[in-house]
Order: structure tokens, then sequence, then C-alpha cells
């Protein structure tokens, strides 16, 4: 890694932290909104043991840091140390410099956490590096279980949401994962943010060659032939591929159907998509 790259890295992990502390100490803390993470067990366990918040968040933040040290090794530990100093230091920070609490609606602070500890979550990940936190638990026991990490996160996230139930009632826990998904949502669309969203498209037909004329004199596309076996007739036929923006789709569904009605086509949506075209202009 370049000096340059490293830079922007350290901005990147630096400002991630800082939109999840802030997310944290102005829409989770100050409304007792029970959602996943750290802040949501420390919302969670408040009322129990009376413990502030903010010590609850800085004591679990460093003691899963050591636990995943010990069970990720050292590159984990890398990773994730910076945002494992910079998370507490920025609650303290932002935990002692708000005095009055928001007076949002609880829905409105679950969709505005959600949106911020998204948008923080997602900037770090963008590195290659991890927030730390509760992000440990679900890494440790995919290592050991091959459990989809996604489906861990979405698990411990519920049960540290169910964990206030009995503190703060059903409805705040229905309020509070409303934050989880929103969350979970915005995660996805920072980490594909700068990509280009388009439309796979395969193709086959008995008229490939005027079907790929048109993709280069219609569309000023490219096409890509792959080569499959009938699952019932056993006959070899070459199979189209061709990649294409959102709004150029209509226009190439149209020049398939006028040219073989009968064509099969598949399409499906992806999320990002890099290279000449797309990312890049074809040189002339």
């Amino acid at each position: 890694m370049n000096r340059k790259d490293f830079i922007v890295d350290i901005f990147f992990i630096v400002l991630g932290n800082m939109i999840l502390a802030l997310g944290v100490s102005v829409f989770i803390l100050p409304t007792n909104l029970l959602t996943g993470g750290v802040a949501g067990i420390s919302v969670a366990l408040k009322p129990l043991f009376s413990i502030p918040p903010n010590i609850t968040i800085n004591t679990l933040t460093i003691g899963l840091f050591l636990i995943g040290a010990v069970f990720l090794g050292k590159k984990f530990t890398v990773n994730t140390i910076l945002s494992t100093l910079l998370y507490p230091f920025f609650i303290t920070l932002f935990s002692t410099m708000i005095e009055e609490p928001v007076t949002l609606e609880p829905i409105l602070c679950s969709v505005y956490a959600g949106i911020c500890t998204g948008t923080g979550i997602a900037l770090v990940f963008r590195t290659g590096a991890s927030t730390g936190g509760m992000d440990i638990p679900p890494l440790i026991i995919n290592k050991f279980t091959g459990i989809p990490i996604p489906t861990l996160v979405m698990v411990i996230d519920g049960i540290t949401v169910c964990l206030g139930v009995m503190a703060y009632g059903v409805e705040a826990a229905l309020v509070g994962l409303i934050s989880v998904f929103v969350s979970s949502y915005v995660i996805n669309k920072v980490l594909t943010f700068g990509g280009h969203d388009a439309k796979n498209v395969m193709i086959i037909s008995k008229k490939n060659d005027e079907i790929i004329t048109a993709i280069y004199t219609e569309l000023n596309r490219g096409a890509t032939i792959l080569k499959a076996t009938g699952g019932y007739t056993g006959e070899k036929r070459p199979v189209l591929m061709v990649v294409v923006s959102h709004k150029q789709y209509p226009a190439l569904s149209k020049a398939i159907n006028k040219i073989d009605p009968e064509a099969f086509v598949v399409v499906t949506d992806t999320m990002e998509v890099q290279g000449e075209g797309f990312t890049y202009e074809e040189e002339m």
C-alpha cells in the first residue's frame, strides 16, 4: 500500500468511527433506543445494573477486541486496533458535549440511528478494517462453525434487542429493530457506492449473430459467448452474456424480441460493474 492509500484509509477509519459514535451519542443513548452492537447492549443493561452506557460501551469494545486478538490472530488485531481506540474516544467526547437529548419521535430516532451507524460501519469496512465491538463474536463463531457472518450478525443483533424487552417492553424492541434493518441496508449501499449497478442478460437464441450485431450497433456494448449444453437434449449451444445499464435494457429487450421472439432470456440485477464502458470509457 502506498502512502496516499494509507492516508485515505486512515481518514475513512477516523470518519467512520466518528459518524458511528455520533449516531450512538445523539440517537441511541439519550433515547434508550434498543438496537444492535455494544450500544444496544449498554442500553439494555442500563436499568438492570445502573451502569452509565458510555462506560459499558468502552469496556465491551476493549474487552471484545482483546478476545478477538486471541481467537482471530494478528491480521485482525492490526486492522481493528485503531477503531478500538477511536470509538470509545468519540463516544466519551460526544457524550460530554451533548447536554440535551433529541426530541424526535422514537421511530425517527431509530431510522437516523440506523443511517449513522450503517454509514460509519461501512466506511470502516471499505478500508478492509473492522469497527470491532459486536462484529467480533460473529467472526469468532464463523471461524469455528462456518455459519455465514451476515446470519450471525442478524441473530446477535436480534438477541441484543430482545435483551431490553423486559426493561423497556415489546414496542421499544420493535422500534429498535428498525434501526437494525436500516443499518444493514445502509451498509450495503455505502459498500457498493461508486460502482455501477446494471443488468446481466443471458440470451439463448438461434439468431445469435444478428443479436450480437444489434448489441454492437444499437447499444455500443460488447457480448460474451459462453458454451453450454442442454440438460435434457444434450445439445451444445452458445449462450450470449451481455451487461447493460438499466436505461439500455429496454432497447436491448426490444431488439431481442424483434430479431427472435422465441429467444430464451434471463435477466438479473447486478450490484456493481467495473470495467470498460462503466468505470472507464473505451479508448478510441
